[in-house]
Parts: structure tokens; sequence; C-alpha cells
């Protein structure tokens, strides 16, 4: 896993399990009821030598109610973390230590997405919280195994990700999410 930001406040202790300015899972759940929080949203896909994408890369999820779901690469951006850190952090949660993401050197979003707990303000819904998400196409290299709560890793083509069946199976708006990064790639007419 990568270093956070280049210059650490004094109190910064990477080895501590909570550093300074991190929250409890009390503090996290206040937090989420009284402001956005930033997040991370990575759309995984393979391509090819002259760099289109051939595949899109799906973790299967099941929920705490045991409801099974398609899913990106997603999660918050902690204190004091620069985004591409985040990004490396979570694919690397998710795919695994070996999947090789392809961050650019200056990572600009393809799109800003706003997650809301009362669903139909935007198309995107998490029920926890209003999150601000800034959502990246990574081009991943390497050998990609589901890790952590993803019980599957499933690669489609970006037609396949984009079918009816697969965007019925994603939750929150990601399918939306997507369909928009297959449109940003030009995989999508």
């Amino acid at each position: 896993m990568t270093d956070t930001a280049d210059f650490p406040p004094r109190d910064f202790n990477h080895d501590d399990s909570q550093p300074a300015g991190w929250m409890s899972d009390e503090e996290m759940a206040v937090a989420r009821r009284q402001m956005p929080i930033v997040y991370v949203d990575a759309v995984p896909v393979r391509v090819d030598d002259s760099g289109d994408v051939v595949s899109v890369g799906l973790l299967l999820r099941a929920s705490r109610e045991g409801v099974m779901s398609r899913a990106l690469v997603s999660g918050r951006v902690r204190y004091h973390e620069r985004i591409r850190d985040a990004l490396l952090r979570h694919i690397e949660k998710d795919l695994g230590p070996v999947a090789l993401p392809q961050i650019p050197p200056s990572p600009q979003p393809f799109t800003v997405a706003e997650y809301f707990p009362t669903p139909g303000i935007t198309q995107y819904h998490d029920p926890r919280q209003h999150a601000v998400s800034l959502a990246y196409v990574v081009p991943v290299r390497g050998d990609c195994r589901p890790q952590q709560d993803a019980l599957d890793l499933a690669w489609l083509s970006p037609e396949q990700a984009c079918s009816e069946g697969v965007q019925a199976e994603m939750y929150g708006g990601q399918g939306v999410l997507l369909r928009q990064a297959m449109a940003f790639v030009g995989r999508l007419g």
C-alpha cells in the first residue's frame, strides 16, 4: 500500500490503527448524518495494446441483508490521504495486492457522483449518507482476485456490463455510473 500525503502532520503515525483525525465507528455515524463524505469509485478495466477497453471488472457482493449485487470498487478517502492513494488502497483492498492499477500522474475523474440518503434527488442513492464520489476508469494489468467482502470478480465486455440484466444487479446508481464510464471511454453508443 502507498504512503499517504507527502507532509503528514506531526502527530500522524502510519502504524497507528486510528491515527489523529480518524474517527471511530460512532463518530463516523454522526459525521455521516451531518455532512457529505468524500469517496472514490473506480471502474477497473482491461485494455488492449492500443488502449481500448476490452473488459470491465465487476465485483459480486452480499449485503448485510443477504442481497447479492454487482459493484464497482468504491470507498472513502481518509483524512490526509491523496486521491491517488485512496484509489490504490481501495483497488488493492478489493482486487488484491497484484492488480497493478495504472493511475495516471494527474488523475482526473470522468464524473462526480452525489449519493443522497433520500432517493430520487440524483440517480445515486446511499441510505447511510450524503456522499460525494470522484469516479475514475482505472486500467489494471495484474492478477485480480476478489478480496475482503467481495465474493467474486467477473470480467465482462463493456456491452455485457451495460446490458439491462447486469444493470439490474447493481445497487444505488452504480449501474448508471458504469454506463457513464463506458461512454467516457467510447464504448457505449
